[in-house]
């Protein structure tokens, strides 16, 4: 018969042995928790083996089955990111330093090529040129239009196009003066010699080569990405479109007839024909100027 006495009417022994008992009683449920769960995972186990014909077949012939081989997802296994040690960091730093240091390197460089396009763009008259002299011969091993000046003893610039050193002549009456090529809105200045101080002044008109509307070659270079990048869009010309070489006032009309890449040092583009033709050239591919860009046009009659 249960006890329904109040706490405080109990004596200590009665309350000690009312603990016992209540400690046992959560003993016991514990246990028989424990003995449940056990039970569930030895029939869960069962029913695997069931389902698997190895596992059956082995264990009707009373073989042991090894563990790894029962059938179902094995927990994955957590991975622990690994703690970056200091050479990783300091590889970091390094990668992050050098595109740091690539990026400068690009930002400079198109600000100077800006720089110089402004400068060229700015200039409103061409200075006055040295008095004329006895045009020399011609004899060159690389052709003109570097992105680079070629360097000399002493650091000067070595002309292009013309030996020995030689003060450029003044334009004369039949000298190109401007060149207009409406298809890719060109109209710049041209002017006497193709070494690194002409080129930075417009087009220029190789030394010992034809007048316009004359019989032979007529050669003009320019640069294709400083100064200006009068020719940027030379390799856009296509057959049949038309160039306008002026000397003075008087306008010489020629007409595409072929486009060429050549190496540097081909300067058979700069050779004289028997006929009045127009060479036109720059370096190629626009920013890299590893070849030349060569564009040749016939003089309409």
């Amino acid at each position: 018969m249960q006890d329904r006495r109040y706490v405080q009417d109990l004596t200590t022994e009665e309350l000690e042995q009312e603990l016992l008992t209540r400690r046992r009683e959560e003993r016991l449920a514990r246990v028989r928790r424990v003995v449940s769960a056990r039970r569930a995972e030895q029939l869960s186990t069962a029913s695997t083996l069931n389902r698997s014909p190895i596992l059956a077949q082995g264990r009707m012939a009373g073989i042991a089955i090894d563990p790894l081989l029962r059938e179902g997802p094995e927990p994955a296994e957590t991975q622990e990111p690994r703690p970056k040690t200091l050479r990783d960091r300091i590889l970091l730093g390094i990668e992050i330093a050098a595109l740091i240091g690539l990026v400068i390197v690009i930002v400079s460089f198109a600000a100077n090529v800006q720089r110089l396009n402004r400068d060229w763009k700015g200039q409103n008259t061409i200075q006055d040129l040295p008095d004329p002299t006895a045009t020399p011969l011609i004899r060159v091993s690389i052709l003109p239009g570097g992105h680079r000046p070629p360097a000399m003893e002493g650091g000067e610039a070595e002309p292009v196009g013309i030996a020995p050193k030689v003060a450029i002549p003044t334009t004369s009456p039949r000298s190109p003066t401007r060149l207009v090529i409406p298809a890719i809105d060109i109209d710049v200045p041209v002017v006497e010699g193709v070494d690194w101080e002409q080129l930075k002044k417009g087009a220029g008109h190789l030394i010992g080569s034809a007048n316009p509307g004359e019989r032979g070659n007529c050669f003009i270079a320019g640069h294709n990405d400083i100064y200006g990048e009068i020719f940027r869009y030379l390799e856009e010309l296509k057959v049949g479109d038309e160039i306008l070489v002026y000397a003075g006032k008087q306008a010489h009309r020629y007409t595409v007839r072929a486009t060429r890449i050549v190496e540097p040092d081909d300067v058979s583009v700069m050779a004289t024909t028997s006929t009045p033709v127009l060479t036109l050239l720059t370096c190629y591919p626009y920013m890299i100027d590893s070849h030349r860009l060569v564009v040749i046009a016939e003089l309409d009659r």
